[in-house]
């Protein structure tokens, strides 16, 4: 090492004679050794403990937002599947009860009176009877009767004047109210019989726990003519 020290500084000294300028000489000179034993030169140190911390505490923050939201993602998602689960179920039971409404006749609104009688209900009731197309107007216990249980949350339909009842809606769907509004039931009335069908509820399907609620309304006009 003294000798590669010496020949770099005599080839300095005549590079300076020679072409006039002053080579730097700190390359000739051998690097410092640090006082203490085993510690790096101040160019070869690593991360200091501040730098660590700072490090550590942004990557923290950036991986808590992202988390958030993903969670709020993957929420979402669980909520417009649930959502999609009950509007399928929402919509074929609905489409199957216009239908035969629609087929039917003498509208009957309300728990009142003999079902096979017509009757209006402009304030609205949680039951509706009908006569089914193929239905016998002279047999009282073959009526067509959509109505709501409070208990099960559920819509109901019987093809027995309220006897035998079958679930049309869903265990995941969550019916708050059904009310039904019949109009025009009189005979030979200006208003063909009508009936706006307002369902309301939450949804919400399996271990999900997000609910959604939903408001949704038909109206089916019987096209028997009235006459």
């Amino acid at each position: 090492m003294k000798k590669f020290t010496v020949y770099c500084l005599q080839f300095t000294e005549y590079a300076r004679r020679i072409f006039g300028f002053q080579l730097p000489t700190a390359n000739c000179l051998p690097h410092r050794q640090s006082r203490f034993r085993g510690q790096l030169p101040t160019d070869k140190r690593g991360f200091t403990l501040i730098e660590v911390i700072v490090s550590t505490a942004l990557f923290t923050i950036v991986i808590l937002v992202a988390v958030g939201a993903l969670l709020a993602l993957a929420s979402a998602n669980r909520k417009a599947q649930a959502l999609h689960l009950v509007m399928n179920n929402l919509n074929i039971a609905l489409d199957s009860m216009v239908r035969s409404i629609r087929m039917g006749s003498n509208y009957h609104c309300g728990i009142n009176g003999n079902l096979t009688e017509t009757q209006n209900c402009s304030e609205g009731a949680s039951v509706f009877a009908f006569e089914s197309f193929n239905g016998d107007p002279t047999d009282e216990d073959d009526q067509w009767v959509y109505f709501y249980d409070p208990n099960t949350k559920r819509i109901y339909r019987s093809e027995k004047s309220g006897g035998g009842r079958l679930p049309i809606t869903a265990s995941s769907v969550t019916i708050d109210s059904l009310r039904f509004y019949v109009v025009g039931t009189s005979r030979r009335g200006i208003v063909q019989p009508k009936v706006v069908i307002e369902i309301k509820g939450t949804a919400g399907a399996g271990n999900v726990k997000t609910k959604a609620t939903f408001h949704i309304q038909s109206t089916a006009v019987q096209r028997v003519l009235d006459l």
